[in-house]
C-alpha cells in the first residue's frame, strides 16, 4: 500500500527542479533559433583632412618698418643786428608757407644806412689820401734825381707815407662791405622754400642780435628715420640703400599711400634699441612745385605732413621659387603632405616668418598636396581620406535611380 505522506513531502522539491528544467531546455531551443551577427573585418582608422595644392612663384620680400615724417632742414631765423621790427611779411606766420628768398620780417636800417654812408665817405677820403701820397712821392723823386746821382732813400721818396695810405684805404673798403653786410642782416630772408614752424616777434619788437626769431621747415623734402633689425638687413638689397618704400598713413581721417626712397644709411646701431636705421625721402610732401612728377598711386596728391607717424613697406629681394604656407602647419621643420592616401612630413627651408605665414624656398614641388587640417598626433605613412574624396562617394547612392516599391508590389500580386 502506498504512502501518500511521501508523495506530498517529495512534491515540494520535484516541482521546483522540473520547472527548471524546463526553463533550461527552452532556453537552449531559443538560443539555437538565433541567427548569429554578420562578421565584419575591423577597419584601420583614417583620417578626414583638407588639401590644398602648392604652386611656387616668385616673391618680392618686405620689411616693415615705422617712423616720424620730418623736415630735410630746420633753421631758427636769428637776429644778427639789432634794431626794432618795423615790418613783417603776411606769410610769416605759423603754418605760412614761403619761397626761397622773401622778406620775412624787416629791422629798422635807418642806422645801419647811416654807417654805410660814413664807411663810403671814410673810403672816398682814404682814396684821396692815397692819391695825394702817391703825387707827392712822384714830387719827391723828381726832386732826388736833380740833385744827387745815389739812389734816394725810402724815406725821402715817401714810401712809408705812401704803404700808410694804402692800408687806411683797405680798412675803409672793408668797412663799407661791413655796413652793407649789416643793412643787408636788416632783412630777414627765407633760405629755402620753407613752412613757417614758429614765430616770436611782433611789430615793433626790439631785437638784439642772436634773438630767436622764428624758425623754419624745409618743404622741398621729407625725410624719415626707419628702424630696421639686423637680422631683417639680410632681405635688402643693399642694405636697403636706393630701395622704394611705400608709405602707409592716415591724413584727415583716410588712409593713403605715398611714395619714398631709401637714401642712406645712418651708419651706426643704437645703442638702447640695436636698431639700425634707414633714411627714406619723400620729394614735394606738400605738392609746392608744379614741375614735380606726380606719382600715379592712391593718396599720392595728398599732403605728407610733418610729424605724420607712418607704416613704411621696404622693397625687398626677389625669391625665384618660393611658397607661402601657414605657419602653425609647419612643424619641426617638416610639412605635412598627402600623397596617394598616406600621411608624408617633407622637410623644408623657411627663410622669415611673416606674421601667420612662413616663406618656404626649399622641399616643396609643384603640386604637392599640403595637408591644411591640424593633425593630433601626425605619423608618416598614417592613412589619410581627403573630405571631397568622401564627399563624392555620399554623392554617388544619391544620384542612383530609386526602385518604386508600389510597382514592385504590384508586379509580385499580378504574378500571383
Amino acid at each position: 500500500m502506498s504512502n501518500p505522506g511521501f508523495y506530498t513531502r517529495n512534491k515540494r522539491w520535484i516541482l521546483p527542479v522540473v520547472i527548471l528544467l524546463a526553463a533550461i531546455v527552452i532556453a537552449i531551443a531559443l538560443a539555437s533559433m538565433r541567427k548569429p551577427p554578420p562578421h565584419k573585418e575591423a577597419k584601420e582608422g583614417v583620417a578626414l583632412v583638407n588639401v590644398q595644392p602648392l604652386q611656387t612663384q616668385a616673391i618680392q620680400l618686405q620689411v616693415l618698418s615705422r617712423g616720424l615724417v620730418q623736415p630735410r632742414y630746420s633753421t631758427e631765423l636769428v637776429a644778427q643786428v639789432s634794431g626794432e621790427i618795423v615790418a613783417l611779411d603776411e606769410a610769416f606766420v605759423r603754418g605760412g608757407i614761403i619761397k626761397k628768398g622773401e622778406v620775412l620780417a624787416q629791422i629798422d636800417p635807418t642806422n645801419y644806412e647811416v654807417q654805410l654812408e660814413e664807411a663810403r665817405a671814410g673810403l672816398a677820403s682814404a682814396t684821396a689820401a692815397l692819391e695825394l701820397e702817391q703825387a707827392q712821392g712822384e714830387v719827391a723823386r723828381v726832386e732826388w734825381e736833380g740833385i744827387s746821382d745815389h739812389p734816394a732813400p725810402a724815406l725821402g721818396l715817401r714810401k712809408p707815407q705812401l704803404k700808410q695810405a694804402q692800408a687806411q684805404v683797405a680798412a675803409s673798403q672793408a668797412s663799407v662791405k661791413q655796413a652793407q653786410k649789416d643793412l643787408e642782416r636788416t632783412k630777414i630772408i627765407a633760405p629755402y622754400d620753407a613752412l613757417i614752424a614758429e614765430r616770436r616777434v611782433s611789430l615793433g619788437t626790439f631785437v638784439n642780435v642772436g634773438s630767436m626769431m622764428g624758425e623754419v621747415l624745409d618743404v622741398s623734402s621729407a625725410e624719415i628715420r626707419l628702424p630696421v633689425a639686423n637680422s631683417e638687413l639680410q632681405y635688402l638689397v643693399g642694405n636697403g640703400v636706393g630701395s622704394q618704400v611705400e608709405l602707409t598713413g592716415d591724413s584727415m581721417g583716410s588712409n593713403y599711400r605715398w611714395p619714398a626712397k631709401i637714401v642712406r644709411t645712418e651708419g651706426v646701431i643704437d645703442d638702447d634699441t640695436r636698431m639700425s636705421y634707414l633714411v627714406a625721402r619723400v620729394s614735394d610732401p606738400y605738392h609746392l612745385n608744379p614741375k614735380s612728377v606726380k606719382s600715379e598711386q592712391p593718396g599720392a596728391q595728398t599732403d605728407l605732413a610733418f610729424g605724420s607717424f607712418v607704416v613704411a613697406n621696404i622693397v625687398g629681394r626677389e625669391l625665384e621659387n618660393a611658397v607661402r604656407i601657414p605657419r602653425n602647419l609647419i612643424k619641426n621643420g617638416t610639412l605635412p603632405v598627402y600623397h596617394e592616401g598616406k600621411l608624408q612630413l617633407k622637410p623644408v627651408t623657411v627663410l622669415r616668418h611673416i606674421g601667420g605665414e612662413s616663406v618656404v624656398t626649399d622641399g616643396v614641388d609643384n603640386g604637392d598636396l599640403l595637408v591644411t587640417t591640424s593633425l593630433e598626433y601626425p605619423v608618416v605613412g598614417m592613412a589619410l581620406k581627403r573630405f571631397d574624396d568622401q564627399a563624392e562617394e555620399a554623392a554617388e547612392p544619391a544620384d542612383m535611380p530609386k526602385p518604386d516599391v508600389a510597382a514592385v508590389a504590384r508586379g509580385e500580386q499580378g504574378e500571383g
